[in-house]
């Protein structure tokens, strides 16, 4: 059973939410439209056709209730109804000229509004703020989602320090290493950026929906040799297979690069992150005890020929 406190501090953010957007304005974004009808006036925009038994189960809107917002929009010429070529007690909805031209002035100002209350923040909080929405939408769906495809790219200003901070924050939360793990982060990627070598060294930065889940580097060890490093994937991408498309990225750039043979340094705790190397056709060439990070641990050096 939930808490108290839990339940206050839903509560709290929602009424801080709600506000923040602007949804207590008589009018959505200062249109003559509720913040009801503005919702479905988007998924009109959104859909080729649809009907108002779809709308009502899709929004989970009382049919009444969308009933007379339909009729409102036909009132106005914003919507259109024709008979279902396929379901003769049904209408299929479609948005006129009229309502489109309504539709975009809403999206436009929308878009305008979050990109203001974006450009307060900085990228790193951008991100964490995207992540964390990301988070509670799942959290809290009641059925599972078509997830939003993930795309790499390289990296760009902000990113290293995206990068150590959540290397720094993941590893002390799953194996309570401090924060000279964190300092050694930084120092990797501080490293990375002032020695990197187009074309010989390469960041791959994973993004689903705007949010950073992922990474890889690929790092000079010698002319044939490259290292893999920093290789992390966030919570909710866990069982997704995202760490072997990034690290079978790495591995198709190395090769590209003209290297012959990838290294990696690991420790014995990361159970997931060996198992993943080892199905990859990498052997630990080496280990030694090391106290680190604050912890008694084992480092392993695994490598693998390209």
């Amino acid at each position: 059973m939930p808490t108290d406190a839990n339940i206050d501090a839903i509560r709290r953010f929602s009424r801080f939410y709600t506000r923040r957007i602007g949804v207590l304005h008589e009018g959505l974004l200062g249109s003559p439209f509720s913040l009801a009808e503005g919702r479905v006036l988007y998924e009109l925009a959104t859909r080729d056709t649809t009907t108002a038994v779809a709308l009502s189960t899709d929004l989970g809107i009382d049919a009444g209730y969308l009933s007379r917002i339909l009729t409102s929009f036909e009132t106005k010429k914003l919507l259109k109804r024709t008979a279902s070529p396929t379901d003769a007690r049904q209408n299929v909805l479609k948005l006129t000229r009229s309502g489109r031209t309504a539709f975009d002035k809403i999206d436009t100002q929308s878009r305008a509004e979050v990109g203001f209350m974006l450009a307060a923040l900085s990228l790193a909080d951008q991100r964490r703020v995207i992540v964390a929405m990301a988070e509670i939408e799942v959290a809290l769906s009641s059925t599972p989602r078509e997830p939003a495809p993930v795309t790499f790219r390289a990296h760009r200003a902000g990113d290293m320090g995206w990068v150590t901070h959540r290397h720094g924050v993941i590893y002390a939360e799953e194996y309570g290493w401090d924060e000279t793990f964190e300092s050694l982060v930084g120092t990797v990627v501080a490293e990375f950026v002032e020695k990197f070598l187009p074309g010989k060294d390469r960041c791959f930065i994973a993004e689903q929906a705007g949010a950073i889940v992922g990474s890889a580097f690929v790092v000079r060890k010698s002319a044939k040799v490259a290292k893999l490093r920093l290789v992390y994937v966030e919570h909710a991408m866990r069982g997704t297979g995202l760490g072997r498309r990034l690290v079978e990225e790495a591995m198709t750039f190395a090769r590209a690069a003209g290297y012959t043979r990838m290294t990696l340094w690991t420790n014995d705790v990361l159970i997931p992150a060996r198992r993943l190397y080892e199905s990859l056709g990498f052997e630990m060439t080496a280990s030694e005890a090391y106290r680190g990070f604050g912890k008694d641990l084992v480092g392993e050096t695994w490598e693998r020929d390209l």
